[in-house]
């Protein structure tokens, strides 16, 4: 191939192993270590891969686009509870790990919960 022009299969090849490594949880060095890898050459393509991402429209990019802080640690998640949608509820979580559920409650009613679970000033939040 001339010099200066594309390798499609390359370019394919190294953005397999970029996101390999994304969602490795590895450092470069030792995703590159494990692969048999050139460290720079790994380097080089992450950047070279990502000025052609920006350079393209997004209906051109065929990889998702990554930020410039990749992961480096896998994504935490929140545990959802999802309560049917007829169902009108107020939950509060106390410091101390109780859990009050108000279903359908007025205004009064969720102000007087909250007065009586809030301490006086001089003692330790409770709940």
């Amino acid at each position: 191939m001339a010099r200066g022009q594309r390798d499609p299969a390359l370019e394919r090849r190294w953005r397999e192993r970029v996101a390999r490594w994304a969602t490795s949880g590895l450092s470069v060095r030792a995703f590159c270590r494990q692969h048999g890898l050139v460290e720079a050459s790994f380097y080089y393509w992450k950047r070279e891969l990502r000025g052609r991402d920006a350079t393209l429209s997004p209906d051109v990019v065929t990889e998702p686009r990554k930020s410039a802080s990749w992961p480096k640690s896998p994504p935490v998640f929140v545990p959802v509870t999802v309560l049917p949608g007829s169902t009108l509820a107020v939950e509060v979580r106390c410091p101390s790990g109780h859990v009050v559920l108000l279903p359908a409650c007025d205004v009064a009613s969720l102000t007087s919960v909250l007065t009586a679970l809030t301490p006086p000033e001089r003692e330790l939040p409770s709940c």
